[in-house]
């Protein structure tokens, strides 16, 4: 039977579906694109020449002509059929159209916001005309953006399962954008400041770049602002959003923070201990790495402020990233110190160099020493094991790893030094001075790793220390029964004791003989197989052995034996003096 005219069928699942879905949104994808780059083609050329549009390039408007008015309905034509499609949720939620709204999403969200900044950031000194291509891409990108934002924020056929994915592409592109042109700008301030207008010798006035930098910081602040507060990426508690925050906002921020500290604090020493180069040579790092470290530490900040009113794991995962980024740039210049000591120790005559190297080992090692003894908290470890906080063995796991597979590759490499020394008939230089850099990783990797295990050492004592004493399970009992006299029957009996044993294979033996003579009769009846249960239950739950022994006696009475090894699976399943078993 057909579905009835103006609805759409109900898309059938399976890989075939999931194959169809792929090929015809990446068409669809691809054709968006084509469309989208003759149409920019096209509107440049009418921007830059209103009257004559074929001016000096026949084939660039032949290919922006064939993508517009081939690529273009054609685009449009998939489009429509796969909007109608969409009015079954499983289209909205399938894999298919989440990768191609994102994709496009972001897609257009950069080339559109880049084009329109370097668009507003040309008419800053510009040399001639350079507006139209960044206007023509910018307002054809733009039209895009604001059309799949439609369709992802549509009341009928909204695709709300990726809200949070939207607000990811929209504050990290903005973000990383922001911050990189905050830093540019930040940079040339200092580097007119510290170095002089010398320096910045160019023919078009110093602040033309700084105003740049500060347009392309704000375009990227207010993306980033967009979708952090506006279309409310903060407020999403989920995992992709988490993780983001930890990964751009945490990791990324520290390391731009850290690496522009180390650098700053290096020059600052090389000012005060080595003068070989010219000061202006010297002063060249300082800018950017001051602008790095201050807008660096800005977003770290912030984002480590809002890590702290998220769940539990974000915030100890942001201090795990803290301390992790601090502990790689203190290892570093551990590595860079020996390596130092070990050159001044077999060249003393090369004060310069060795003396450099050892600044840059210090440097590093200042910076992220301290910062590492405040993330990491070295003397307030766990004493007990409800102390040891979710992600903490990973964490030592994952650093002990690294470590231990950067010492191994040292290893290979010193070892890789020594024997082309020994086999080389050149003696220029000595081994020490050959194998002192891998030798210097190999010790800085060394000391990680053995902290690091140590802590995984310690937390595992504590926690085998507070676990439960595991009680052995019952995994075989034999049951001997069988008498005469017995008031319940031997099958029903090992039913009911496997069940109390808690599933433990329970093999039946029957005497061959009647057991002599039972005990006297007396006027009590004779435990019910309930019963008879219960006790057995009660007493095995004390039983620690791996094999039990059950004998089933006359009225009711019964004895319950551990075995320890393999010789009392023997007695069990053997003779036992004076009586016969049988199976």
């Amino acid at each position: 039977m057909s579905a009835p005219a103006g609805t759409v069928a109900p898309a059938p699942s399976g890989g075939l579906a999931t194959l169809r879905r792929l090929i015809m949104y990446g068409l669809l994808f691809a054709l968006v694109v084509i469309a989208a780059t003759g149409l920019g083609g096209l509107l440049e050329r009418l921007f830059r020449t209103a009257s004559i549009l074929v001016s000096g390039d026949v084939a660039g408007l032949a290919l922006s002509l064939a993508f517009t008015l081939i690529g273009g309905p054609l685009a449009l034509l998939l489009w429509w059929f796969v909007w109608r499609r969409l009015e079954d949720e499983a289209e909205r939620t399938a894999a298919g159209w989440g990768l191609y709204l994102t994709g496009m999403y972001a897609v257009s969200l950069i080339i559109a916001t880049t084009s329109l900044l370097d668009l507003a950031s040309s008419f800053i000194g510009a040399q001639g005309s350079q507006w139209p291509a960044p206007l023509a891409n910018g307002l054809v990108w733009a039209a895009i953006w604001v059309w799949h934002r439609w369709m992802w924020k549509h009341p009928r056929k909204p695709s709300s399962h990726l809200e949070d994915v939207r607000a990811v592409v929209g504050f990290v592109f903005g973000l990383l954008l922001g911050a990189g042109a905050a830093i540019a700008a930040l940079s040339a301030l200092l580097d007119i400041a510290i170095r002089g207008f010398t320096a910045a010798a160019s023919l078009e006035p110093w602040w033309f770049d700084v105003l740049r930098s500060v347009l392309w910081a704000a375009g990227g602040a207010f993306v980033w602002w967009w979708h952090w507060f506006h279309e409310g990426g903060r407020r999403f508690r989920t995992g992709l959003v988490d993780v983001t925050i930890i990964a751009v906002g945490i990791f990324v921020a520290g390391i731009t923070a850290l690496g522009g500290m180390g650098v700053a604090l290096f020059v600052l020493l090389r000012l005060a201990f080595d003068r070989t180069d010219p000061l202006t040579a010297l002063l060249e790092p300082l800018a950017p790495a001051l602008s790095a470290a201050v807008i660096g530490a800005v977003i770290w900040r912030y984002h480590r402020t809002a890590s702290v009113q998220r769940s539990t794991q974000t915030r100890r995962a942001s201090l795990l990233v803290t301390s992790a980024v601090a502990l790689a740039s203190a290892a570093s210049g551990v590595g860079v110190v020996v390596n130092a000591l070990l050159a001044a120790a077999v060249s003393p005559l090369a004060g310069g160099a060795t003396r450099t190297l050892l600044l840059g080992g210090i440097s590093s090692l200042a910076v992220g020493g301290p910062v590492w003894w405040l993330a990491w908290k070295p003397r307030h470890q766990p004493q007990q094991a409800d102390q040891i906080p979710p992600g903490r063995r990973v964490y030592l796991v994952a650093f002990f790893g690294v470590s231990a597979v950067v010492a191994l590759i040292t290893l290979l490499v010193i070892g890789y030094r020594l024997f082309e020394f020994l086999l080389s008939d050149v003696t220029a230089g000595s081994v020490l001075d050959r194998i002192r850099a891998p030798l210097g990783l190999l010790v800085a990797a060394g000391l990680v790793a053995g902290y690091h295990f140590a802590l995984w050492r310690h937390d595992r004592t504590l926690l085998a220390a507070a676990a439960p004493a595991r009680k052995r399970v019952i995994e075989h009992i034999t049951l001997v029964s069988g008498y005469p006299a017995a008031a319940v029957d031997p099958e029903a009996l090992a039913r009911g004791i496997a069940a109390a044993a808690r599933g433990a294979k329970v093999t039946t033996w029957l005497r061959a003989d009647d057991g002599g003579p039972g005990p006297t009769p007396s006027s009590a009846l004779p435990p019910s197989l309930e019963e008879l249960t219960v006790e057995a239950a009660a007493v095995l739950d004390s039983v620690a052995a791996r094999h039990v022994l059950v004998l089933a006696g006359p009225a009711g009475r019964m004895e319950i034996i551990p075995l320890a090894g393999p010789g009392g699976a023997m007695v069990a399943g053997g003779t036992v003096p004076g009586r016969a078993l049988r199976p």
